[in-house]
């Protein structure tokens, strides 16, 4: 019998905290009929950013959540929050975004923690106890990702056309040892952050729509049938023009093959920002 008793705590135990993730998985997802309402309406109330804009400085607001006051526990230092800021800064300099951070909350809730994620009340009561700032500031929660429907996420965030009927639900949320010199290797040099970022400011995944369609809405990323992981050089899964764009942020790549946005992406994150985050 206590024998039986501590397999199944052994198994309780292994439950509540999964594995690392071995592959890039996010959990932000928008089916292919969403995509075409979304960019009906994008179409519609688009407002173009003045050409002589240089620099758009973005608030950031860090929210940690952790289990309990040890790093292991998702307690992450403000070294490596600084650190996530310059990878962000150096992945988006070319779209002349700043990102600065404006402060830091430290919130001890298992639960939290460990399952917080898309549509749960978890996450529903983090953000609306957290959340910080209006449609232009960007909020950061770093959580466990450890059980339930989120369970092995990397991360995942909202769209900005999303922020004006969900404002409390808008921003990105991150696994907390994905974070510059975190443990989750191959995925720890900080660009899960500037992933989910591309979605908050209006980016798709590469691989959105597949061989078929228009795909992202970015004329300048090849068609990519599905997600590229590791670093595949050459891979092609699309007859149309161009290899798959491995190396960028929107991909599923690992973090050190990632490497850019395009042109496209960037004038089209920027006119999104200037259309429902009010900001040029």
């Amino acid at each position: 019998m206590l024998l039986f008793k501590l397999v199944s705590l052994a198994l309780g135990v292994a439950s509540v905290f999964a594995a690392p993730p071995t592959r890039r998985t996010c959990g932000t997802h928008i089916s292919d009929a969403d995509v075409v309402e979304a960019e009906k309406h994008f179409a519609a109330h688009k407002v173009v950013p003045p050409a002589s804009l240089r620099a758009t400085p973005i608030k950031v607001y860090w929210h940690v959540v952790s289990r309990d006051s040890t790093l292991g526990g998702g307690n992450i230092p403000d070294s490596q929050i600084s650190a996530s800021i310059d990878v962000m800064n150096q992945a988006y300099a070319p779209a002349g975004i700043t990102w600065v951070l404006a402060g830091t909350t430290r919130t001890v809730n298992a639960d939290w923690f460990n399952r917080a994620g898309p549509n749960t009340t978890q996450q529903t009561a983090m953000k609306a106890g957290l959340r910080q700032g209006g449609a232009g500031d960007f909020n950061v929660y770093t959580v466990g990702f450890n059980s339930g429907s989120a369970a092995g996420l990397l991360g995942y965030a909202t769209f900005p056309w999303d922020v004006a009927s969900k404002p409390s639900d808008d921003g990105v949320v991150i696994l907390f040892s994905s974070v510059p010199g975190g443990t989750t290797s191959p995925y720890n040099l900080g660009q899960t952050l500037t992933h989910e970022a591309g979605h908050w400011v209006g980016l798709y995944h590469t691989f959105q729509g597949g061989c078929s369609g228009t795909g992202d809405g970015v004329a300048d990323t090849p068609a990519e049938s599905s997600p590229a992981y590791g670093c595949p050089a050459g891979r092609d899964t699309c007859p149309s023009p161009g290899v798959d764009p491995i190396h960028n942020y929107m991909d599923y790549s690992d973090d050190y093959c990632m490497t850019e946005f395009t042109p496209g992406q960037i004038e089209r994150l920027k006119t999104a920002i200037s259309t429902y985050r009010s900001l040029a």
